[in-house]
């Protein structure tokens, strides 16, 4: 039922770092998850992508990362194109991750704990993306740049991904809090 599910998000959403974002981003995917939590979890994962991507557009716009670093973060520069190239690669992570997700097999096969580790791998490492693009922009100043809206929305995808990093870790038959 849809009253299930929603609880099923809010208790789930419980176990994470920001718990309020968690269910204000996950809610809306709450009848299509059900009470899965591996489908919580690949939904999360989205999100974080997701977020990645329009945070990595407003910091730099598009563009290789080769090419965006040579010409010095896309126009922006410095710390905010540098930023910006790490948040793709978060998002690609992401992505990567919920793809694996869909692979994932039955709970306890050998299979099941290869890719859940490949996930919590490439999402512990969106994680860190996200954390020091974070880190960069602690000390950034620039004219003409908001830089407390740019921390804003870094921080928002460092968030996104902390939370689908603990319903993917919740996955784990061997993880405990």
């Amino acid at each position: 039922s849809p009253a299930a599910a929603a609880d099923f998000v809010r208790r789930s959403c419980r176990a994470t770092r920001y718990p309020q974002v968690c269910e204000r981003s996950l809610m809306p995917q709450a009848p299509a998850v059900g009470r899965s939590p591996r489908l919580l979890a690949q939904a999360a994962l989205t999100v974080g992508a997701d977020r990645a991507r329009s945070c990595s557009g407003y910091l730099g716009g598009g563009g290789s990362s080769s090419s965006s670093k040579r010409s010095g973060g896309g126009g922006r520069g410095g710390a905010v194109g540098d930023c910006a190239d790490t948040l793709r690669d978060a998002e690609e992570r992401l992505r990567q991750s919920a793809a694996e997700m869909s692979r994932m097999g039955r709970s306890g096969s050998p299979r099941f704990a290869w890719r859940l580790s490949n996930v919590q791998t490439w999402a512990s490492a969106a994680l860190t993306d996200a954390s020091t693009c974070l880190d960069s922009l602690a000390t950034y100043a620039a004219p003409g740049i908001d830089v407390d809206a740019l921390r804003k929305r870094v921080g928002a995808v460092s968030q996104a991904t902390s939370n689908a990093l603990a319903l993917v870790n919740n996955l784990d038959p061997h993880h405990h809090l």
